[in-house]
């Protein structure tokens, strides 16, 4: 060896050596670490303690950060000392401490179905089928959390993480509780106030990012466009889907389409179950030519009346697949349901996985998936001893495989520049783009509208679906709340529901569904505020300005017609929500004839007839069965279209009627694109301003600018209706 390759060899041999010195003192010591913080985007910083592991989530999901529209948010600063912010590696773990008001309630730490407020939890942020108990496991443990003081903090780790929001009382604490005598003082607690949210990492580094703001949607916003911005659906996405019964055959589907056109439902798209396939429960991945015996003809058929196709999987292979013996070396020790499950870190698994998807269901029509199975239980999926062929260990696989089928199975319709919409059981952060909605087996109500209004600050999508029900009235109830929701879906695979199936209140199903339907051009703007400004379209009221909760239990007036914050400061509020920028919907469950709402500062209107129902109070309303309560802020615009039975088609004109509430001037931007491609991503869309404003009479009149001179205009003939008189 030549006298300059020994010295080479030395210096290596060396270099690997302290490296590996220095990781060994990571490990087993233990090693306060001072955190630099850089701010990589306006009013965003990162932090690094540690050797972050060079897999995580941001890696995962693939997503980049939109820096035009994270620059146009206004300045903020770093929302703490800088060294108030601990991070130490001790048993190759990473310990993190960040401070906490005593006035601060927290939001967030992923998809939680029964409590908003999160101070005071201890939870293990694990990928999991929802088990009925917010401790964490959950479809999207999102490890992202907001403050009621406007900043957020998100850990970007692929690891099972524990959390201690508030729970811990450390002894050096500059804040530590009072110590009382439960004999004799009755404000002892069993819970001693905590300074401080504290956060295990089981890795000897990791990435730490803040978001600051001066509001807690500031906080949420900056997140969602630092993960690449919310998705922006196809029209046809935010129809109506049925979800048919798993063995139908194609002549059957054709039939309960007709059934729906015949009876003058809306349907945009159908999902079928795993009986389209030739084998499931591990998956062949191929049509069953008994019940689909010309697929590509069929699914032709289907688009030609105006419905799309949506394919059940889970990516689990069967040896009966013909794929299977070219899949095998790419995938992990354990089986799920004795199928292979792909290393979709591999680029050979993702080529042979989705190649046979994009050539056998892609290439003819299928407009996307509803991918099950990739949550939970332990028993169900991988343990966390298996291996995978990529060396990623079994624990962050289980954190992101959702994240990753969802990235993949995106890349077919990219490529073919034509959106998707599906559902998928699980997901993570940067799972903000992805065009998937979360779904699960659970069915209580009320637990689903809670899940709609964190899904808000987890950076995910939920539907609140309406399957069979017990009686006519839960099944108006339910199907209510799923018009006000991301995905309208009636999910019948096991019972065959239709919105007919209970004659006494097809009617106001009828309406419900219609309503939906004259409501797209809202929910299309909305859904592009969530892409290009960040803004979740359904959240919790902790995000509505004007809406103010404090962990405080002491109330100066108990009197909550007077004091409407009364109730709000001792109790959470997980029944009613935002649905975009300007409507309030508070759901009624079964068995209830009124229940109290709590409305924001500012004055409201009732969305049906544009009556003032309140002004920063507690309101109590007896809609009746046929209606959910839904209010409308102060200038409040609300797009409108005609009653169709499927979503516009690409570029399809449609009429508008603009609809205003209250007696302030009045702004909207109204989004309008071709509705299917993504050609938004470059550049072809627009945004038209509509304007309310009072005459020289006093008379409210309305403007609408004018189309942008070579963007996509699909608006039509525009009307008005002044809703308050």
């Amino acid at each position: 060896m030549s006298r300059k390759g020994l010295l080479y060899s030395i210096l290596t041999h060396v270099k690997q050596h302290a490296v590996l010195l220095l990781l060994l003192l990571l490990s087993f010591g233990t090693n306060a670490q001072q955190i630099n913080w850089q701010e990589i985007e306006p009013g965003i910083w990162k932090g690094m303690v540690g050797i972050p592991e060079a897999y995580d989530l941001l890696k995962a999901s693939g997503v980049k950060p939109n820096h035009d529209a994270l620059a146009k948010l206004p300045a903020s600063p770093f929302p703490f000392s800088k060294n108030e912010i601990d991070g130490k590696i001790t048993d190759g773990k990473t310990l993190l401490r960040f401070p906490l008001d005593k006035t601060e309630q927290l939001y967030g730490f992923g998809l939680n179905f029964q409590t908003v407020h999160q101070r005071g939890k201890i939870l293990q942020l694990h990928v999991d089928h929802y088990g009925e108990k917010d401790n964490g496991r959950t479809h999207s443990p999102t490890p992202f959390y907001v403050s009621s003081r406007g900043y957020g903090v998100f850990i970007n780790s692929a690891r099972y993480i524990n959390v201690y929001a508030g729970t811990g009382v450390r002894k050096d604490s500059k804040e530590a509780p009072v110590s009382k005598d439960r004999n004799t003082d009755k404000s002892w607690s069993a819970h001693p106030y905590s300074d401080a949210v504290e956060i295990l990492v089981p890795a000897a580094g990791v990435e730490i990012y803040v978001f600051a703001g001066t509001a807690p949607m500031d906080a949420v916003r900056r997140f969602n466009l630092f993960n690449g911005g919310g998705v922006l659906p196809p029209r046809w996405g935010l129809g109506f889907t049925q979800r048919v019964r798993s063995l139908y055959t194609s002549e059957e589907v054709e039939k309960e389409a007709a059934s729906f056109e015949a009876k003058g439902f809306p349907l945009d798209f159908i999902g079928l179950e795993p009986g389209w396939q030739s084998r499931s429960y591990p998956g062949t991945f191929e049509w069953d030519k008994t019940r689909y015996p010309q697929p590509a003809a069929f699914v032709k058929r289907m688009f030609d009346k105006g419905i799309r196709l949506n394919l059940w999987i889970n990516p689990y292979v069967s040896k009966q697949a013909s794929f299977y013996e070219a899949m095998k070396p790419y995938t992990g020790s354990h089986t799920v349901w004795v199928g292979e499950v792909p290393d979709f870190l591999k680029p050979e698994a993702r080529k042979i996985f989705f190649d046979q998807l994009q050539k056998d269901q892609v290439a003819i029509g299928i407009s996307g998936y509803k991918i099950d199975e990739v949550d939970g239980y332990d028993s169900w999926l991988w343990p966390d001893v298996a291996t995978f062929p990529s060396g990623i260990s079994a624990e962050q696989m289980r954190q992101t495989y959702g994240l990753l089928i969802q990235r993949y199975s995106v890349e077919m319709f990219h490529e073919k520049n034509q959106r998707t919409f599906g559902l998928v059981r699980a997901s993570n952060a940067g799972g903000v783009s992805m065009p998937y909605v979360i779904y699960n087996d659970y069915y209580k109500h009320e637990d689903f509208i809670t899940a709609l209004i964190n899904s808000g600050t987890a950076g995910v999508l939920w539907t609140p679906e309406v399957r069979a029900s017990k009686t006519a009235e839960e099944w108006l109830r339910r199907f209510q709340t799923v018009i006000f929701s991301p995905m309208a879906m009636i999910n019948a695979w096991a019972s065959g529901t239709q919105p007919w199936s209970y004659p006494e209140v097809t009617e106001q199903v009828k309406e419900l569904s219609l309503l939906r339907m004259q409501m797209m051009p809202y929910w299309y703007s909305e859904f592009a505020k969530y892409h290009f400004e960040g803004t979740p379209p359904f959240h919790g009221m902790a995000l509505e300005a004007g809406f103010t909760q404090q962990i405080k239990k002491e109330t100066i007036n108990n009197n909550l017609e007077e004091n409407p914050y009364a109730e709000a400061t001792v109790k959470e509020i997980k029944d009613q929500y935002m649905a975009g920028e300007n409507l309030l919907v508070a759901p009624l469950f079964t068995g209830q004839t009124s229940r109290k709402v709590v409305l924001p500062k500012g004055k409201w209107y009732d969305f049906y007839t544009g009556e003032l129902a309140g002004e920063g109070q507690v309101i109590t309303v007896t809609p009746g069965l046929s209606k959910i309560p839904v209010f409308v802020k102060d200038g409040g615009i609300i797009p409108m279209m005609n009653p169709m039975l499927h979503a516009p088609k690409r570029g399809e004109k449609v009429d508008i009627e603009i609809r205003y509430y209250g007696t302030k001037t009045g702004k909207y931007m109204l989004y309008d694109d071709d509705g299917e491609t993504f050609d938004y991503e470059k550049g072809e869309y627009s945004f038209r301003e509509i304007k309310v404003l009072k005459d020289s009479k006093g008379l409210f009149a309305g403007t609408v600018s004018d189309p942008v001179k070579g963007k996509p205009n699909t608006i039509g003939n525009i009307s008005w209706k002044f809703m308050t008189k």
